[in-house]
């Protein structure tokens, strides 16, 4: 059952990016705590927002949203940033851990969450499967080893900046593999 409301064009990509800006201006204007209050409460509202236009939660989304409400009440109960500095890790980290888990599975959980955007062959989704579970793992590891060894600021420059583009660079990188391995529809002749 879908809403009888369409998302309105803009908020779609508020809903995505808003907790991270959020979050962002949150610690320039207060501080690493205040950050994850405001992440943690515009996570929930953003996809609270999505289930009331689609009627559906989504996984990725969604996981996040458990991941920063658990890691983002620990930061802020025992007033230690180091749960929300984690929280990166276990997100990336989960999702690679699901995705090569539905790989010797023979499924790819990729193509359930995108075949409504790109339609490929069986060894295209494979294979940006596997690129995109290396890819998380490595996301959980920079992150490691951002947090760990350089300032809360950089850290926080990192997680919005440095990881949006890595990911925005990562899928316009698979561009290639998806031309190569896309299938064509075939026109409804019907139509």
């Amino acid at each position: 059952m879908t809403s009888s409301n369409p998302m309105p064009k803009g908020l779609k990509p508020a809903t995505e990016l808003g907790p991270i800006l959020i979050f962002f201006a949150a610690y320039y204007f207060g501080d690493l705590f205040i950050a994850t209050a405001a992440i943690m409460v515009t996570t929930l509202l953003a996809l609270a927002i999505s289930y009331y236009y689609t009627r559906t939660l989504p996984m990725m989304p969604l996981v996040t949203a458990v991941v920063v409400t658990i890691f983002g009440g620990l930061t802020l109960y025992l007033n230690d940033e180091t749960f929300i500095k984690m929280k990166p890790t276990i997100i990336y980290g989960i999702f690679a851990a699901v995705l090569f888990a539905g790989l010797m599975l023979g499924k790819s959980f990729i193509k359930i969450l995108f075949d409504n955007f790109w339609k490929l062959d069986d060894t295209g989704w494979r294979k940006l499967t596997i690129r995109l579970a290396v890819f998380f793992l490595f996301m959980a590891v920079a992150n490691e080893a951002i947090w760990r060894n350089l300032s809360t600021e950089i850290w926080v420059n990192a997680k919005v900046f440095g990881f949006t583009a890595a990911t925005f660079l990562f899928f316009v990188a698979q561009v290639p593999l998806i031309t190569r391995h896309g299938i064509q529809e075939k026109p409804n002749p019907d139509a």
